[in-house]
């Protein structure tokens, strides 16, 4: 088995090498862990207040149970990952079953951001890439598919993304074991990742 991380900056460009991985794996090899399904459970917080919650700060994470899950994971033990919620930031009572498989990826923008979480994994990778190509990236899934104004995306890149990404993602790049610049576009070093990959699975 190996545990790989990926972090990197929103729209850096982690879901497409994420998803040649995944591509390049049977369903039965690979297990994916959204970093983003390990919010903390905002339940308890007043409905008015949870739109204000800075998802991009490491402390809106829920990092003891992502380890535990990881390290079962790792004993050959099967888990319930949680299912988080958007738009009420609370966590479902439903659960989604993973087995252990040869290849469990955590993904999300803070996954070398927790050093017990880094102790566990085999492999650490940064994807990086031009801060204005993010923003540009950015503004095109939010403009499009999340229905938000230019300026709406902006005032929060400038607000939240651009501070956070500079206090807590991109320091987090020391601890990668591999940084791929331009990040989706870097067809050369995701093909490297995968044989890398497929060796230690024995392919």
């Amino acid at each position: 088995m190996i545990i790989i991380g990926i972090a990197g900056g929103t729209g850096s460009g982690k879901t497409t090498v994420v998803k040649s991985i995944v591509d390049s794996l049977s369903a039965d090899e690979v297990a994916l862990l959204p970093l983003d399904s390990y919010y903390n459970d905002s339940s308890h917080v007043p409905v008015e207040l949870r739109q204000s919650i800075n998802f991009d700060h490491p402390n809106a994470f829920d990092w003891e149970l992502l380890s535990q899950h990881v390290a079962m994971l790792r004993r050959g033990e099967a888990i319930e990952q949680p299912i988080y919620d958007f738009l009420t930031c609370t966590r479902q009572k439903e659960t989604l079953h993973v087995e252990p498989r040869k290849v469990i990826i955590i993904e999300g923008i803070l996954a070398l951001s927790d050093k017990e979480l880094c102790k566990l994994m085999d492999l650490k990778i940064f994807v990086d890439a031009d801060p204005d190509e993010r923003l540009i990236r950015v503004m095109q899934r939010d403009v499009v598919e999340r229905g938000r104004t230019a300026e709406a995306v902006m005032e929060r890149y400038m607000r939240v993304l651009k501070p956070m990404h500079l206090e807590f993602i991109e320091p987090a790049k020391r601890y990668a074991d591999l940084i791929i610049p331009q990040g989706g576009y870097n067809k050369k070093a995701i093909e490297i990742l995968k044989m890398y990959i497929e060796k230690i699975v024995g392919r």
